[in-house]
């Protein structure tokens, strides 16, 4: 049976253009659809070796711009390939900006099962397609070899040659072409000249805390959980804001992720404030804006707020909205 590599289109700067080929900050992101990505690639048929191509626009969005509705086609589509028997892998072309929550929001809802002997990968770009040198082909070739490396599996991603688990990766930079890191984690290897060097290995496809269905997710509005920042003279004013009763028709916060100081600690005003609103029913989590490292617990000032696992922020976000939504099909 010839196996397939599906590949999967949601934009980014990888797919952007710009009038000059000396701009590499001035351009559209989203101009050039997944196809014509990879008909610009002659190396390509090289790298697949003997897989053949899938090709699919999900959507095309700047990252930025990333929402429900695009998690909810992708995670759709990446589930209906990952249970046909002769596809090998996937590779999605995404947005830098919000690559890192996109790759955790998968490795969240798409099955264990699925994920157990094959890898989907996400890849993307600093550089807009029209740069004097734009480093999308290369990560796109990567992620290619990464895709039907033998011992691939997961959710994964990989930006200038460094392979990222789902859960790790990070973007640290705002400019340069190796903008990812995975902290204290470290990368899980590297690709290099179309053969990937594994550091370590790609971690079980264990089920995770929580698990909602595609169609679920399909089916159900985002339960709305918002991110705050603990900083020098922070106050309760923005928690009491977002917990006020919401006007007619709005959705109501149902969750906070505190970004705190160090090791996760939280100004005593802010802190009073978001011990309230977790007396009124609203899920207060606390992570740390620190890039690297996680909240150590203890018995430090905010212990009463139950901290993030070792997620940053936003992955944070995303845990808690996964786990209201698993506790609405319960309810």
């Amino acid at each position: 049976m010839l196996k397939k590599i599906v590949f999967l289109g949601m934009g980014g700067t990888i797919a952007g253009t710009a009038e000059s080929a000396t701009d590499n900050v001035g351009y559209q992101a989203a101009q050039l659809g997944v196809e014509q990505l990879l008909s610009a690639l002659p190396a390509l048929r090289v790298t697949l070796a003997d897989h053949a191509p899938v090709v699919e626009q999900v959507a095309q969005i700047d990252s930025k711009d990333m929402g429900w509705p695009q998690w909810c086609a992708l995670a759709s589509r990446v589930a209906h390939y990952l249970a046909l028997p002769d596809v090998r892998g996937l590779v999605i072309t995404h947005g830098t900006d919000t690559l890192e929550e996109t790759a955790f929001f998968l490795s969240w809802v798409l099955p264990a099962e699925g994920l157990a002997h094959k890898a989907v990968v996400l890849t993307c770009a600093m550089r807009p397609s029209t740069s004097l040198s734009p480093d999308g082909p290369q990560n796109l070739l990567d992620a290619v070899a990464l895709a039907r490396a033998p011992d691939a599996r997961g959710v994964l991603a990989v930006c200038a040659g460094t392979v990222h688990a789902a859960r790790d990766v990070q973007k640290v930079h705002p400019y340069r072409l190796d903008a990812f890191t995975s902290g204290d984690a470290g990368p899980l290897g590297y690709v290099e000249e179309g053969r990937v060097r594994w550091v370590h290995p790609c971690p079980p496809a264990a089920p995770v805390p929580v698990q909602v269905a595609i169609g679920q997710l399909s089916a159900q509005h985002w339960p709305r959980v918002e991110i705050v920042m603990n900083y020098a003279g922070a106050t309760g004013a923005t928690v009491r804001a977002l917990c006020a009763p919401a006007p007619h028709g709005s959705a109501s916060v149902r969750g906070i992720v505190v970004a705190g100081t160090g090791n996760g600690t939280v100004h005593q005003d802010l802190e009073a404030a978001l011990q309230e609103v977790q007396g009124q029913g609203v899920r207060v989590v606390r992570a740390t804006r620190c890039a690297w490292g996680q909240v150590v617990p203890g018995t430090e000032p905010g212990a009463g707020l139950p901290h993030s696992e070792g997620l940053s922020p936003v992955k944070a976000r995303i845990a808690l909205m996964l786990e209201l939504l698993a506790s609405e099909s319960k309810g």
